[in-house]
C-alpha cells in the first residue's frame, strides 16, 4: 500500500486529502472529550442532579471507551477498515442525536457510555488508516496532521462549549457532532479506498477480553469514587481498583502466554522503545486530560467565572499546542521522538506548577500562561 520515501519528500495530495477526511471524521469523538467538561455544571442545574451524577457523563464516556478499544483489531479485521469507519460514524452520529434528545441524567449517562463506545473504536482505527495510509517515513508528520482534531478543539471546544450554553440548550453540545458525522460520512465513503474481497480469519480472544475490559472498567470505576470525602480509603474505590489491577495483571500473564491472535500482544513491549514510548503516553495523557474537569469546575465554583469565560480561559492550552505541531512531526521524523519527548515532558511538569498552589484569588493571567506552556509541551510529547 505504501513505499519507502525520503522524510522531506512532499506529501502526494490524495494522500493528503484521505488524512484530512479522516480527521473531519475523528472531529466528533475528539470534541467531546472538551466540550462537555465546560458544560458539566449546567448539565446539573438542567438535569437536577448533583455532580457526583453528574460527573458520569464524562467518567462513563470513558470508562466505555477504555473498555472498547481492546476490539479495535479484531473487529477492523473481521469487519474491513472502510466498513467499521463508517459505522462507527453512523453510531456516533446516532448516539450524539440521542444524547441531545436524552429526558434525564440516567438516560443521557446511558447514551454517553454509546458514544464512548464508538469512540473507543474510532481513536485506534485511526491509528491504524494512518499507519496503513503513510507509512513508517511520513508517520511523524502524518501523526501531526492526526492530531489536528485535538489541538483544534482544545482551543475551541471549551469555548464552543461556553457559547452553547450560554445562548442555546444544553442539547446542543451533542447535537453539534451530527452535521460533522454526516460529513465525515459522505466524504469517507468517497475518499476511503474498498476493503479487500473476503474476511481474513480472526478469532476473537474472548478470555482476554473478558479480563481485561472489566478490568479497565473497575479501575475507572474505583479512581471516579476516589473522588468523596475519604478518598482511596474508600472500599467503594480502593476495591475496585484492586479488582481492576488483579483482572488486569492476569491478564497480562494470560496474552504473553497466548500465541495465537492475543487481543493485545504485551509480548512487544520487550522492546524497550515501545514500552518507554507507551509509559510516556500514559503519562502525557494523565497529566493532560486528567486537569481539564477539575480546571473547568475549578474555574466556576472556586474563581466564580461564566461558562463562557471558562472556556476562554481553558484556550490557551489549546493555542501553544497549535505552535509546535510541525516542528514536532519534523523532528520526530529526523531526530527520533526520545530527545522531543523528554523536553516535552519536563516542560510539562514546570507548566503545571501554578497548578498546585491555585486559589481564589490565583491571576488568570499566570495560569493562562501555565496552560499555554503545557499545551506547547504537549504536542512536543505526544
Amino acid at each position: 500500500m505504501t513505499t519507502d520515501v525520503a522524510p522531506d519528500q512532499p506529501i502526494d495530495p490524495a494522500l493528503r486529502r484521505l488524512i484530512w477526511v479522516l480527521v473531519l471524521g475523528a472531529l466528533a469523538p475528539a470534541l467531546d472529550t472538551t466540550i462537555v467538561n465546560v458544560a458539566l455544571a449546567a448539565l446539573g442545574r438542567a438535569l437536577h442532579a448533583p455532580v457526583a451524577t453528574t460527573q458520569w457523563v464524562i467518567t462513563g464516556y470513558l470508562l466505555a471507551m477504555g473498555t472498547a478499544m481492546p476490539v479495535t483489531r479484531w473487529a477492523s479485521e473481521r469487519l474491513g477498515s472502510k466498513r467499521m469507519w463508517l459505522g462507527c460514524l453512523g453510531l456516533f452520529l446516532a448516539s450524539s442525536a440521542l444524547a441531545g434528545a436524552a429526558w434525564d441524567i440516567t438516560s443521557l449517562i446511558v447514551f454517553r457510555l454509546v458514544q464512548g463506545a464508538v469512540a473507543g473504536l474510532m481513536i485506534p482505527l485511526l491509528t491504524t488508516l494512518l499507519v496503513q495510509a503513510a507509512g513508517p517515513k511520513r508517520l511523524g508528520r502524518m501523526m501531526s496532521i492526526a492530531m489536528l482534531p485535538v489541538v483544534v478543539v482544545s482551543v475551541f471546544g471549551p469555548v464552543l462549549g461556553g457559547l452553547i450554553v450560554s445562548s442555546l440548550s444544553w442539547r446542543w453540545i451533542f447535537l453539534v457532532n451530527v452535521p460533522l458525522c454526516l460529513a465525515g460520512l459522505v466524504l469517507a465513503g468517497r475518499a476511503l479506498p474498498p476493503d479487500p474481497p473476503g474476511r481474513r480469519e480472526s478469532r476473537l480472544d474472548l478470555a482476554g477480553l473478558m479480563l481485561l475490559s472489566p478490568g479497565l472498567g473497575l479501575i475507572i470505576y474505583g479512581l471516579a469514587q476516589a473522588a468523596g470525602r475519604h478518598g482511596f480509603a474508600r472500599p467503594a474505590a480502593w476495591i475496585p481498583i484492586a479488582a481492576g489491577l488483579t483482572l488486569t495483571g492476569v491478564f497480562a500473564v494470560h496474552a504473553g502466554r497466548r500465541r495465537d491472535q492475543p487481543l493485545i500482544n504485551v509480548r512487544l513491549l520487550r522492546v524497550r522503545s515501545l514500552a518507554a514510548s507507551v509509559g510516556v503516553l500514559f503519562l502525557a495523557g494523565l497529566s493532560v486530560y486528567g486537569p481539564l474537569l477539575l480546571l473547568a469546575l475549578y474555574y466556576q465554583q472556586v474563581q466564580g467565572r461564566s461558562v463562557l469565560m471558562t472556556g476562554l480561559l481553558l484556550a490557551p492550552q489549546g493555542i501553544g499546542s497549535l505552535l509546535p505541531r510541525a516542528v514536532a512531526g519534523r523532528l520526530n521524523d529526523r531526530i527520533g521522538p526520545r530527545l522531543v519527548a523528554v523536553t516535552g515532558l519536563i516542560l510539562t511538569a514546570g507548566g503545571t506548577l501554578a497548578f498546585a498552589w491555585a486559589g481564589p484569588d490565583t491571576s488568570v493571567w499566570l495560569l493562562a500562561g501555565a496552560l499555554f506552556v503545557r499545551g506547547a509541551d504537549r504536542k512536543s510529547t505526544v
